[in-house]
């Protein structure tokens, strides 16, 4: 799903309790993560609820390294975060995920006023791992 599918699915739901459902519906559709992968080195530390990222990073010339990511938790709701946050960084390259803001997706999307302050704070977490992820593979292509 691409980020402005969401913003207007979002857009056509009045209810917060709609609009959580279809949070909730939009973690069904993350790609599952192996077992493999849920392993100490992959857990996002800061989050209330237990959530694992991998990043694959690919070389794409000038635009930088592409960066593709997978993600679980064991919350149905950041779930629906992950795949929030993957429509907006998943399979781009390395400056565009530096230069993205995503507060201000956020703040469209109307979670900065109804995600708990523990939710809030864990989706900073996720944010800062997939830009140091980002820089990371930045700084080694360069």
């Amino acid at each position: 799903m691409t980020l402005d599918e969401i913003l207007d699915n979002f857009a056509l739901l009045d209810d917060w309790d709609d609009r959580y459902r279809y949070i909730i519906e939009l973690g069904r559709t993350l790609e599952p993560l192996p077992e493999a992968d849920h392993v100490e080195a992959n857990k996002v530390q800061g989050c209330a609820s237990q959530v694992w990222l991998t990043t694959a990073v690919r070389p794409d010339g000038a635009g930088g390294p592409v960066l593709s990511f997978k993600g679980d938790s064991d919350a149905h709701i950041v779930r629906g975060l992950i795949a929030i946050l993957f429509s907006l960084y998943s399979d781009k390259n390395a400056r565009e995920i530096l230069a993205a803001e995503p507060t201000t997706i956020f703040e469209k999307l109307g979670l900065k006023d109804h995600l708990t302050p523990q939710r809030s704070n864990g989706l900073k977490s996720m944010v800062a791992r997939i830009r140091r992820d980002a820089e990371a593979a930045l700084a080694t292509s360069e």
